[in-house]
């Protein structure tokens, strides 16, 4: 299978990068977060942990959409010609109980510091099946769809 360039700069950016920024709506306003991520092989989902007793649990469960902010920045003065951010967009779901040991492994073979986290009594893992990413550095922006229809 033939990648386009832009698929592989995202497994790039997703390859270099463990942390997110999770936005979900509470009521009428936005609602962000910094998670730990890690990406399907196919770059289709994406999976996160939360604890059930937080505000971005009770957004998830009321509303499913959200987005999702992965970028390169160092804060130094070349991020504004050089960085890549890429926002995700896409319907999360709590995974079911079959899915979570290869989806638990995943995120831990990525973010083996947070072990304790996710396997956590109060906590659970979502996966976000993306419908666009948004590719954007300081003077562009570009568009994937990747999914025709989400669940």
């Amino acid at each position: 299978m033939i990648e386009s360039a832009a698929i592989i700069k995202i497994r790039a950016l997703f390859k270099s990068q463990k942390l997110a920024v999770l936005s979900t709506f509470n009521q009428d306003q936005p609602y962000s977060n910094l998670v730990a991520f890690a990406e399907t092989r196919d770059c289709k989902s994406l999976i996160f942990a939360t604890n059930r007793n937080t505000n971005k649990y009770r957004n998830l469960l009321k509303n499913r959409s959200v987005s999702l902010l992965i970028d390169d920045r160092t804060n130094l003065s070349g991020d504004f010609n050089q960085n890549l951010a890429i926002t995700v967009l896409g319907l999360a779901e709590e995974v079911s109980s079959d899915e979570k040991p290869s989806f638990k492994d995943l995120l831990i073979s990525k973010n083996p510091n947070i072990k304790g986290f996710v396997n956590g009594a109060d906590n659970t893992l979502f996966k976000v099946t993306i419908s666009d990413y948004i590719s954007a550095g300081f003077n562009s922006v570009e568009k994937l769809h990747i999914q025709a229809k989400l669940p």
